[in-house]
């Protein structure tokens, strides 16, 4: 099927109905461990929102077969899709905007998937291609069959329960104390800063489970309310603001069998928790006994744990330190065959792959994620010095070498991930002159029914600087050297864990949009943002604020001296970190600034979590002048203003529970009294996400309007 493609529809139409150009894409990739079997995620066209799981299944010689095995439609008889408000949170911390079934696991042979819809327990055998819902508890929250597919552990109310494939023996294996207890589920922290977004682990002979146990009566509790609606009560929200209380966050051994129910609910696992509290990952394989990664609070120190399955107690593999902070890398901690540890380390001044004792990486890539792990090798994703490339890279157990798995050289940079399951390999790669992402197994493409986009987005990436700043610039389309100078729009993120700067096509869609509407858009990743090398990323310890501005002014002025760029009149735009980034700029340097849109940003980085706050600031209580500093306002006002004042859009979610509205709402009181000019746009029901197709369209089109007005400029072209 072609992808569709609506000729006559703006883009910002277009681009809201299609989730950003997500949906109709296949995602989220299994494969046997024989190759036999590839299962993924996939909805049926360009702006469907319901995905299906489907199977490609290859026949040795014969031709391959593809089938859907669960279709959400068909599952609940057309009714609509109801989500429990564990699921709704499990999806603003993963940002998952689509619906149907939206992930799934599988047993160790890839025979057998579970997954939850509607608040209810499915499983479907892939071989046969049928699903079927199995009695349960509900809501049910992250399902996840035992290697053997035999059962089905999932968590409901707080509770972490089992049940039979064949639907029989449904029976809770650990219940919570209190209201404030929850099995198997992550905590906030571990699911929005720590990568960890479950919380129980199967044993590899399937007669075990790990289970994070989850006390959050520590954690200060704030209230969100839609004002827009008076008549609902406020949702109660466990939010540990920088400097207060976590969750307290154990594990257990559970007997699946419920063997151990008579004696309470399992054997505690013991390790070091004053010292580690955060439970950073969880690997359970046949390479070893169960790994731990556990870090302390302040994210200097961690500790390789393993453990005794018959006594709970934990033993110390390695220790590691880090005077600025350790990253948390995805696919480790691990075990290779010989029981040796899979880790990746900024140690040696680059992000390394190390396995055992073995550096395995070459010191010139900056090492992404730990992909997957072989009999002979590791593959692992990696930046290099190509501006916005993370390519697919080999590396030999054996210290005999490697190389790239994705790309030959000769198609330009590329932005790729892999799965793979003994000799089958599935590759998605991103290109810049081709939309989307192109997914193949085997070398053989996956069909795909994301739509084009009605634009064609063309940067020039480039390095800007002394620095060497990864940058790109994007002029209108059909742009000419005698059309002279252009307004300026800084289109940022700008900060940890947000890389805007890569060579993919789609990145850059909306970018380009905003370029056609008559500005040259300047899209700079300095310092803080990930990709580049541990120190670019960890230049930021201590002093956000004023490094990651620092770089956009500089990568804003050093690219003036070659592209048509008119610093009279410059403009920046961002949300989350790149609100924050934008609100900095517009008070903080009005000289280059002119105006900025501000979206969903962090103002008082008192009120923001504990995990990311404190990695890069420490505590407000032990450093109150450091959060000063990093703030856009305290409880005196703007801090750091200076004139002239420039005019600023604010734009925030009330129903966001990760950047909260007070962060906007303090923003304009001090703004207000401070009698400076902005507008403020809220958002009724809106999260972090926009995923609301109403929402997203005239977000842009409100915005493009703003930054005209904002900068004397004739009437706007944004419906286009």
């Amino acid at each position: 099927m072609p992808p569709n493609t609506r000729s006559s529809e703006s883009f910002p139409r277009q681009h809201a109905r299609t989730q950003r150009f997500t949906l109709g894409a296949p995602r989220s990739f299994s494969v046997a461990p024989d190759g036999s079997r590839v299962t993924f995620l996939r909805s049926p066209g360009g702006d469907a929102r319901a995905q299906a799981l489907w199977v490609h299944e290859l026949n040795g010689d014969d031709a391959p077969r593809a089938y859907p095995a669960a279709d959400p439609q068909a599952l609940l008889g057309g009714a609509a899709e109801e989500l429990s408000p564990e699921e709704r949170a499990r999806r603003e911390r993963s940002r998952e905007g689509s619906a149907g079934i939206v992930g799934y696991a599988t047993d160790a042979a890839v025979e057998l998937a579970a997954f939850a819809l509607s608040g209810r327990l499915f499983v479907a055998e892939l071989r046969a291609g049928t699903a079927r819902e199995l009695p349960s508890a509900t809501p049910v929250v992250d399902p996840r069959p035992s290697p053997d597919g035999r059962r089905v552990a999932y968590a409901a109310r707080g509770a972490l329960r089992v049940v039979h494939a064949d639907g029989t023996g449904d029976r809770p294996l650990a219940e919570p104390e209190s209201d404030t207890v929850t099995y198997g589920l992550a905590e906030f922290i571990a699911a929005e800063e720590m990568k960890r977004s479950r919380g129980f682990w199967w044993s590899p002979d399937s007669r075990r489970l790990l289970v994070a146990r989850v006390d959050d009566a520590p954690v200060r509790r704030w209230w969100i309310a839609d004002p827009a609606h008076p008549q609902s009560r406020p949702t109660e929200v466990a939010y540990p603001a920088a400097g207060t209380p976590n969750a307290e966050v154990t594990l257990r051994l559970l007997d699946a069998d419920g063997r151990d129910a008579d004696d309470g609910p399992g054997l505690d696992v013991a390790w070091d928790r004053e010292t580690y509290p955060y439970l950073v990952a969880v690997h359970w394989s046949g390479g070893g006994p169960p790994l731990l990664l556990v870090q302390a609070r302040d994210q200097r120190t961690q500790q390789y744990l393993t453990v005794d399955v018959d006594s709970g107690r934990t033993a110390p593999l390695l220790t590691e330190t880090d005077p600025a902070w350790l990253e948390i890398i995805p696919g480790t901690p691990a075990w290779a065959p010989g029981e040796r540890l899979v880790r990746v380390s900024d140690e040696t001044g680059a992000r390394a792959l190390h396995v055992g004792d073995a550096v395995l990486s070459d010191p010139a890539l900056h090492v992404r994620a730990v992909l997957d792990i072989g009999e002979h090798d590791v593959l692992f994703s990696a930046s290099s010095d190509t501006t916005g490339e993370i390519a697919v890279h080999r590396a030999a157990l054996d210290g005999s070498g490697g190389g790239r798995v994705s790309g030959d050289g000769s198609g330009g940079p590329h932005h790729a991930s892999a799965v793979r399951g003994g000799e089958t390999l599935v590759l998605v790669t991103a290109h810049l002159d081709e939309p989307g992402a192109r997914a193949e197994i085997n070398g053989h493409p996956v069909p795909s029914f994301a739509e084009t986009p009605v634009l064609r987005p063309a940067p020039t990436l480039l390095r800007a600087g002394a620095r060497r700043i990864p940058a790109a610039v994007l002029l209108p389309t059909g742009h000419r050297a005698q059309d002279g100078p252009l307004p300026v729009l800084l289109d940022p993120y700008g900060g940890p864990h947000g890389q805007r700067v890569v060579a993919a096509h789609n990145a850059y869609l909306t970018s380009q949009w905003f370029a056609d509407q008559g500005f040259a858009v300047v899209v700079a990743d300095g310092r803080g943002t990930p990709g580049h090398s541990p120190a670019w990323e960890k230049a930021i310890a201590g002093n956000i604020a004023d490094v990651v501005l620092e770089d956009q002014v500089d990568a804003l002025h050093v690219l003036a001296a070659d592209h048509p760029l008119d610093l009279t009149r410059v403009a920046i735009r961002g949300w989350s970190f790149g609100g924050y980034l934008a609100a900095l700029a517009a008070l903080r340097r009005p000289d280059v600034f002119h105006a900025a849109v501000v979206g969903a940003p962090v103002t008082d980085v008192r009120l923001y979590d504990t995990h990311y706050q404190e990695r890069y600031l420490g505590t407000p209580q032990e450093h109150p002048e450091v959060y000063r500093a990093n703030s856009v306002v305290d409880d005196a006002g703007l801090v750091g203003a200076r004139a002239p004042q420039r005019p600023m859009m604010l734009v925030h979610g009330l129903a966001d529970d990760n950047v909260v509205v007070a962060h906007t709402l303090r923003l304009s009181s001090a703004l207000l009294a401070a009698g400076h000019p902005h507008e403020v746009l809220p958002l009724s029901g809106v999260t972090h996400m926009t995923p609301q197709e109403e929402v997203a369209e005239n977000l842009l089109l409100l915005q493009v309007a703003f930054l005209r007005r904002s900068l004397g400029l004739t009437p706007d072209r944004s419906g286009s």
